[in-house]
Parts: structure tokens; C-alpha cells; sequence
């Protein structure tokens, strides 16, 4: 399955490619976000090949139907879409834009592929087989997070998110941490902590399920960890689709709920 779904994330980047090497537009959805040719042109592409794949797998994608809850509680097992994370940076023609599929089993993503078109990079993280890899020019990389280095952390941060509430949160980890920060658009904030380059990756601020699956699945097979602030799990599938403020670790194993500071109001 793991060659299928490389092939069907290339080929929706492919799709998006052609919108972005042109001239587009975009328009507003109902949340303000823009939408463009190349989201839907993406999201064609995976549901015609995961329906082919799968058929018996029910598809959420962000620029799908969304069935009701009522119906979506029933599935054990389903696919978790994102055609193209990071429109705003796919408009500003800088890269940092990820298309993103992920196999949801009983509220948890165990399987994820992050394609990246402009590079050609695909990351892989399979959770049963704790395994998590890189596909580019180079080869096939092995990803594994690094340990936490007592004394400094670097962030891995939005370029475009946080506003407020994170600058303050920085500003605290700053008094009990030598802070660097690395910013980056899309899901590939999470590829940078699966990658070891990056520690954390704190985010204080609306995302939706499909934003966050696929690397979360990448970053969990590279040996990092995802979380609510209080420590719970990122559940999926939940009724309202919104994720919590949540953290992403490179290494577990490090008391970051004793070590990191409260949540500003």
C-alpha cells in the first residue's frame, strides 16, 4: 500500500503543479480560507484513486462532502484527506505546501504520506511497523527525531499562525529554554521534528483534522509524539472536526508537561 499511495500523492502533486506553474485565482470559503483550482484539482485525484484503492473506505477531505457525525461515528476505518495544506503559501509561490493522506483506525492516524510538489519530496510514517521515511532526488532517508538537549529547544513555528497568544508563549519558554525557531509553512512543521531538526512544534490556534493527520502519522512512525496541553491525545473523528491547541514533540521521552509554561489566556 505504501508504493500506492506515493504514486497517488505524486500524481495529486502533479495535478497541483500544473495550476501553479500558471496564473490562478482564489476564491473565499465559507471560513474565510481561500480556495483554489489546484485544491480541487488535488482532491479529484485522491478521491478517484483512493476509491480505486479501497473501495470499501470511506474518504473525509477538506474540499469534500462531509457526511454527519451521525453516520462518520460508525467508521473504524477511513481515510483523512488534506488535498493542499498551505494554500496561502502554494498563492505566495513559495513551496511550502504539502498535499497530505492519512488512514484514521479507531481515532488515531496509523499510516500517513505528506507529499511535497515543488521539491518532489514524499515523507512516509507507518506507525504499526514504526517506520518513517523521506523519498526525494536522493533516495529513500530513514527518519528518526532526536533527543532532547536539556538547556535549548528549537521551534519549529508558522510563518503565517500564532499572532498573539504564541508570541507570548515564546517569549515564556525563552525564561526556561535557549529558544532557536525554524518557520515554515503547512504540514511540514511536523516533518521537520520527524527529520531532527526541530524539537517542538506548539500550536496555539485553530487547525482542523485534516490539517495535521498524515504528518502526525510521520512524525508518531519517526519516534515523535502529538498531544493536547494537558498531555490527552489528538483524537480524530471527533464531532466537531476543530483540533485543540496541541503540541508536537521530537522526543517523548523528555518531561516537556513539567518543563513547558502555561497556556496564556
Amino acid at each position: 500500500m505504501h508504493d500506492a499511495l506515493i504514486d497517488l500523492v505524486r500524481a495529486a502533486g502533479d495535478a497541483i503543479l500544473d495550476v501553479y506553474r500558471g496564473r490562478f485565482g482564489a476564491k473565499s470559503k465559507a471560513d474565510g480560507s481561500p480556495l483554489t483550482e489546484a485544491d480541487l484539482r488535488g482532491h479529484r485525484v485522491l478521491a478517484a484513486g483512493l476509491a480505486e484503492l479501497s473501495p470499501r473506505l470511506p474518504m473525509l477531505s477538506e474540499e469534500g462532502t462531509q457526511p454527519p457525525y451521525a453516520e462518520r461515528r460508525r467508521w473504524a476505518r477511513y481515510w483523512l484527506v488534506d488535498p493542499l495544506d498551505g494554500t496561502k503559501e502554494f498563492m505566495a509561490k513559495n513551496g511550502e505546501f504539502t498535499v497530505n493522506v492519512a488512514l484514521i483506525e479507531a481515532g488515531r492516524p496509523t499510516l500517513g504520506v505528506v507529499g511535497v510538489p515543488v521539491p518532489g519530496a514524499v515523507y512516509v510514517g507507518d506507525c504499526r511497523r514504526g517506520e518513517a521515511y523521506r523519498l526525494d532526488g536522493a533516495g529513500r532517508t530513514v527518519l528518526r527525531t532526536r533527543k532532547m538537549r536539556d538547556g535549548a529547544v528549537t521551534v519549529a513555528a508558522s510563518r503565517r499562525h500564532g499572532g498573539g497568544r504564541l508570541a507570548d508563549y515564546l517569549d515564556a519558554l525563552a525564561e526556561r529554554f535557549d529558544v532557536s525557531r525554524k518557520a515554515v509553512g503547512s504540514s511540514l512543521k511536523f516533518c521537520l521534528l520527524a527529520e531532527g531538526e526541530a524539537d517542538l512544534y506548539p500550536r496555539l490556534g485553530p487547525t482542523s483534522e485534516w490539517d495535521v493527520a498524515a504528518a502526525h502519522a510521520v512524525l508518531v512512525a519517526a519516534g515523535g509524539a502529538v498531544a493536547q496541553l494537558d498531555g490527552a491525545p489528538l483524537a480524530y473523528n471527533k464531532e466537531r472536526l476543530l483540533n485543540p491547541d496541541f503540541v508536537a514533540v521530537a522526543d517523548p521521552g523528555y518531561p516537556w508537561f513539567e518543563r513547558l509554561p502555561r497556556l496564556p489566556p
